[in-house]
């Protein structure tokens, strides 16, 4: 296939951003092939992104002649909150454009307190992390908040979460606004801060596709913590579904376990048998106190024999599962990630899946673990906030006010 060219009276200073933020054109020359715009109107769309200093230029590489000047976007320039909501405790982040962090509070909280009492708690933490980031309050752009629930990305509100009481169809946006000025004051624009919301797992997949598996056309991360859910990467986007519903395998029912009562309500899902909360109940049954995901991977840390094997078994029930979505979705990386994503949690999925899956779906799959491990949350929900912001039609908004 040809390159495509783009029409020359779409093409905007947005447009022009997307094309260098993605490196498919980073010299003044490229940027005129690219869009077939005059050298005069690239200048000037370039003039419009410089005054609101979203460039940096430098000088590339001289084949002998006079080297260009590249043109590439500045992280630097803004800043991102990010919020990373676990059901014991939490992470908050301030970060760059290009997903570096500048500095990091992690502190107990309970998702089970409501909304209100957690999101306040959080917001609370917004001065100080500003302050040991050495940054404005104006130079933060946006809040990227990461939720152990589905997420309607239109509305930004918790759909019918298992384990997020109080917090269904919940108002997040306004509400973290208003304590963010509470605690922090107004935004860049002297407005409230946009807020952005989003499923940890489709976040945490996000992350993990954008840093270590870019050129992967269809990408799985499965977290199992105190639940289980899924992520999907497809042609570089994330799929949510028609409404954030995509993923959410931990609620895929399992044909002989009808006595497991899960959290949603129903008898026989995934995340009754295999999730760390069920988990942690059979090994406190055994005398093995827990209560999450994360007293479950700590267990398994410290070599507890029964633990180990939970892990494995609750590793082939997934397994079973991901049968079907390997052989749906044909992806090039399946990755685990969370609490109980370790050798023997991977050991058992593995078993199960190159067991009964065709051999043509798992020939050319990767079974790897996370990579960026706690980060990746935070990382995530930070790349959503800078791909709104910084898409072509919001960044021309923006521009413009």
């Amino acid at each position: 296939m040809g390159e495509i060219m783009m029409t020359p009276n779409q093409v905007s200073a947005g447009e022009l951003l997307h094309l260098i933020r993605s490196g498919s054109a980073n010299t003044r020359a490229d940027l005129q092939r690219v869009t077939g715009l005059s050298r005069s109107t690239v200048g000037q769309r370039l003039d419009v992104l410089n005054r609101a200093g979203w460039l940096r230029h430098t000088t590339g590489h001289s084949t002998g002649g006079r080297p260009s000047e590249r043109i590439v976007f500045d992280p630097t320039h803004a800043s991102v909150i990010a919020v990373d909501l676990e059901t014991r405790h939490a992470r908050a982040a301030v970060l760059d454009l290009a997903g570096t962090m500048i500095a990091e509070h992690t502190g107990p909280l309970n998702i089970n307190e409501g909304p209100d009492r957690v999101l306040d708690q959080v917001a609370a933490w917004f001065p100080g992390l500003i302050t040991a980031a050495g940054i404005e309050t104006t130079h933060v752009c946006g809040i990227g908040l990461s939720v152990p629930g589905p997420v309607d990305w239109e509305t930004g509100q918790v759909v019918q979460p298992p384990i997020m009481p109080g917090w269904d169809q919940y108002p997040i946006r306004e509400r973290l606004q208003e304590a963010y000025t509470q605690y922090v004051g107004a935004g860049m624009d002297d407005g409230p801060v946009p807020v952005f919301v989003d499923n940890d797992a489709n976040l945490m997949a996000f992350a993990e596709h954008q840093a270590n598996h870019p050129d992967c056309a269809a990408f799985i991360l499965v977290k199992v913590s105190t639940g289980i859910g899924a992520g999907v990467v497809v042609g570089n986007s994330l799929y949510r579904g028609i409404d954030g519903g995509a993923g959410d395998i931990g609620h895929i029912r399992l044909h002989d376990r009808p006595d497991a009562l899960c959290m949603c309500g129903s008898h026989g899902c995934l995340a009754a048998v295999a999730s760390g909360r069920a988990l942690a109940k059979e090994l406190s049954a055994l005398g093995l106190e827990s209560a999450s995901g994360s007293d479950v991977g700590r267990l398994i840390a410290e070599g507890h024999p029964d633990a180990i094997r939970l892990a494995r078994s609750a590793g082939r029930r997934l397994g079973e599962v991901l049968v079907t979505v390997v052989s749906l979705l044909n992806p090039g990386v399946l990755m685990l990630a969370g609490d109980l994503s370790g050798v023997p949690f991977m050991t058992g999925v593995r078993e199960l899946l190159y067991q009964r899956a065709m051999p043509r779906s798992t020939a050319h799959l990767q079974i790897v673990t996370s990579r960026l491990g706690d980060h990746a949350g935070l990382i995530g929900a930070a790349s959503m906030v800078v791909e709104v912001l910084y898409s072509p039609a919001r960044a021309d908004a923006r521009l413009t006010t």
